[in-house]
């Protein structure tokens, strides 16, 4: 069960890190610059698939770690 969290977790991580536009927006509204952060965006083609994968790994992590915690 913990190899499976492990490799989880590992590919959240990449995954997350993969999702660079809205973190660049997120640091102009700290230094001030123009807040496009909460604008409505569509996403598509590889945004919505990350985003969707992104969506899945972190249900998968959760349901994971409540199940390692009942079974213990």
């Amino acid at each position: 069960m913990e190899t499976i969290l492990l490799i989880v977790s590992i590919l959240l991580i990449i995954i997350v890190l993969l999702q660079s536009s809205k973190a660049e927006s997120a640091a102009q509204i700290i230094s001030g610059g123009s807040s496009d952060l909460f604008t409505k965006r569509k996403e598509r083609g590889s945004e919505l698939f990350i985003s969707r994968v992104t969506l899945v790994l972190g249900l998968a992590f959760f349901a994971i770690c409540l199940i390692s915690m009942f079974i213990s």
